[in-house]
């Protein structure tokens, strides 16, 4: 079975850097995500999983991201279930990520 691997914030922000090819996945709310995100992320929810899996390729990197890292264990999870070969699940979140790069997000 496909599972997914834990991220931490200094690698998420070095593959950025770095300019990897990855998909950045936010699954908070819609105020939420409007409120700030990680520049480059999109929201994903129900209504948007098909689409997105459907334009993803199957190897490329997929980063989850929620609050604070515990409900995007469960989406990632289930991402990796669905064919995806590299899943992650940002631990810290985007809480933890704002409190470290307060200058990299996006609005």
């Amino acid at each position: 079975m496909t599972t997914f691997r834990h991220l931490d914030i200094p690698t998420l922000q070095a593959w950025l850097d770095d300019g990897r090819a990855l998909a950045l996945v936010d699954i908070r709310d819609p105020m939420s995500f409007a409120q700030g995100h990680i520049p480059a992320s999109r929201r994903l929810d129900n209504d948007s999983v098909g689409a997105f899996l459907d334009e993803t390729p199957a190897e490329r990197p997929v980063v989850v991201v929620c609050y604070h890292g515990h409900s995007s264990q469960q989406a990632a999870a289930w991402l990796a279930g669905q064919g995806l070969a590299e899943v992650y699940s940002l631990d810290g979140g985007f809480t933890e990520w704002q409190l470290r790069h307060p200058d990299r997000v996006e609005r």
